[in-house]
């Protein structure tokens, strides 16, 4: 089984792709897969048809995963970890 240096509901920022240098807390972690979904980062579209005759549809929103390896954990100070040692909390 694979090990991932992140755990849901740490703060992190992506430091590679589309959305570098957002900011956001991590809601799933993929470890088999080694991705990560951060909310705000790569955020979608999906259009629904609706589901009764004479109802609308809607358009839904929701953040894509990205590759663990482009997201860096926060410390407690706010300026992000060189390693991976986790930051102890206060």
């Amino acid at each position: 089984m694979k090990h991932l240096h992140l755990k849901t509901g740490d703060e992190v920022i992506v430091v590679a792709g589309a959305d570098k240098g957002k900011r956001g807390k991590l809601t799933q972690v993929f470890p088999k897969m080694n991705r990560v979904v951060v909310e705000g980062v790569r955020v979608c579209k999906r259009h629904l048809r609706s589901r009764k005759t004479g109802t609308a549809g809607q358009i839904v929103e929701f953040s894509m995963p990205i590759h663990a390896s482009n997201v860096q954990l926060i410390g407690m100070d706010g300026k992000p970890l060189r390693h991976t040692k986790r930051p102890t909390q206060k």
